[in-house]
């Protein structure tokens, strides 16, 4: 929105003869908006780079401020402004010095002072306290949820900040945001040029983006996806790609995908399926959905998924099982039920075998085998590559190429710039319906559900949610939202803190007359 426009939306406004101005500094823009002060009805915006007051140096932070404050407010009007407010990323008003309040504050006072406004000293806060205080009512207390580029939780309480939850940053942290999907992609793009993780359309969509040459990419991956059994993302693994399981990650009637059956088989080394061998289906470690058969599963290593050939149980997760990993409607494991078995833990669904069932760990769901449950793997889920791209014209020459071109394409740039990676996965969970680019967003929405359980909400608490995965076309809303839903809450969606910096400008201004 022009000046020019401006002055005639304020021109309409005669009447109002106060003003407020709100500001929302996220890490990717940073936007102010003008508004009336006695109904706030906005008259004017201005739109500038970020405004991140820990990471955007404070000079460079300085002019966003005022080129955005100068695009909003016109000149002729600025002494009509009483009241200034900002939600900045990297800022918070729980302490004076806080490096990012003082950041935003030093920031905010020089562009304000270099544009003639003079409201007294503005509000500071962060950006997600201004996305909270948008939401209808702009509600006081409850909870706040940002997943765009970054990702973070807030417990808010009286318009304040008093608990996060990441926000961490893409060096530790920002679990399950854009940039989290965008890394994903491009492990998932370089496991399958190595041979460690499944076919996946984001081997060539990614390498286009990142600008690997055509002879290259990997030749007819799309073709080469065909529906595999998903296992559950973390952070640093892979699915799995046995057949028949459906696209969610659950494990309802997909036959277990053969491993090697010859007695005396090696154990499966890191990365790869137990399978079988003599005497002893390996058991699922914490997280996994074990298969254990009856003739010879080596133990599974660390982050595998054990599965068995000739004569396996199927896993005992139960039809219908949701996809936030609970087995509400599998039946209740039984003890021992022969010689050796091993009782299945709290919270697991499984059945023992006839002899030497594995046990099952918490939030499992497996079925012991025969003679001599193997070890169990770690936490992390298994990944099962399939044989060397035998459903892909992609040669090892042309992967080693592909390396050589991806790496140094990723290294280049910042990397939070992985985050525009996001919009391909979902283009390939959409329109694929690859199931990697599937379980990397359903995964996505499981870190978003730790993080705000980790603020212990009530049900029925407010959930105000903002940032681009979570709009009403996100690619996680729909995930999240029936993730939270068996939590007793709901999410109330609003697009920026701009409102909300209006509304807070608006009650420091009625707190002062």
């Amino acid at each position: 929105m022009g000046n020019e426009l401006n002055q005639e939306l304020i021109q309409e406004r005669q009447g109002a003869s106060s003003l407020v101005l709100g500001i929302d500094a996220g890490g990717t823009r940073t936007r102010a908006v003008l508004a009336a002060a006695d109904d706030g009805r906005p008259v004017g915006e201005g739109a500038a780079g970020p405004g991140n007051a820990l990471t955007v140096p404070l000079p460079q932070l300085t002019e966003h401020l005022a080129e955005a404050v100068g695009q909003a407010v016109p000149e002729p009007v600025r002494d009509r402004v009483v009241a200034v407010a900002g939600g900045f990323a990297g800022a918070t008003d729980a302490a004076a010095d806080e490096p990012g309040r003082r950041n935003a504050l030093a920031a905010l006072t020089a562009a304000l002072r270099r544009l003639g406004i003079d409201a007294g000293p503005p509000v500071i806060g962060s950006d997600i306290e201004a996305a909270f205080a948008s939401a209808p009512g702009t509600p006081a207390d409850g909870l706040a949820l940002v997943a765009g580029t970054g990702a973070v939780a807030m417990r808010i309480t009286a318009r304040r900040g008093t608990a996060t939850v990441d926000g961490d940053g893409w060096l530790l942290g920002d679990d399950g945001s854009g940039f989290w999907i965008g890394r994903a992609a491009v492990r998932a793009a370089l496991r399958m040029a190595d041979g460690r993780g499944a076919p996946t359309v984001l081997a060539e969509t990614v390498g286009r983006e990142l600008g690997v040459p055509g002879d290259a990419l990997p030749g007819g991956a799309s073709g080469g996806v065909a529906g595999g059994a998903v296992r559950r993302l973390s952070p640093d693994v892979l699915p799995s790609a046995a057949e028949g399981a459906p696209r969610d990650g659950r494990h309802e009637d997909a036959p277990p995908a053969p491993g090697p059956t010859a007695a005396g088989e090696r154990p499966a080394g890191p990365g790869e399926t137990g399978g079988g061998g003599a005497a002893g289906g390996a058991s699922a470690g914490s997280g996994q959905s074990g298969v254990a058969e009856d003739v010879g599963g080596g133990p599974a290593g660390p982050g595998e998924t054990p599965v068995a050939g000739v004569g396996t149980g199927r896993a005992g997760s139960g039809k219908g099982a949701p996809r936030d990993g609970r087995h509400e409607d599998a039946p209740s494991a039984p003890g021992p039920t022969a010689a050796s078995g091993r009782p299945v833990g709290p919270g697991q669904a499984g059945v023992a075998g006839s002899t030497g069932g594995g046990a099952v760990g918490p939030g499992q769901a497996g079925v012991a085998g025969g003679m001599g449950g193997g070890v169990g793997g770690s936490s992390d889920v298994g990944r099962r590559p399939l044989p060397p791209h035998e459903h892909t014209s992609w040669s090892r020459p042309r992967r080693e190429a592909y390396r050589r071109h991806l790496l140094p394409a990723v290294m280049a740039d910042a990397p939070i710039r992985l985050a525009r990676l996001a919009p391909l996965v979902v283009a390939a969970a959409r329109d694929a319906e690859d199931p990697v680019a599937l379980a990397i967003l359903d995964e996505a929405a499981d870190q978003l559900t730790e993080t705000v359980r980790a603020l212990e909400p009530s049900p029925g608490e407010r959930v105000v949610a903002t940032g681009g995965l979570l709009g009403p076309d996100g690619p996680l809303t729909d995930r999240l939202a029936a993730r939270l839903h068996t939590l007793g809450l709901t999410l109330d969606w609003v697009p920026d803190g701009c409102r909300g910096a209006v509304a807070l400008a608006r009650l420091a201004h009625g707190g002062r007359t």
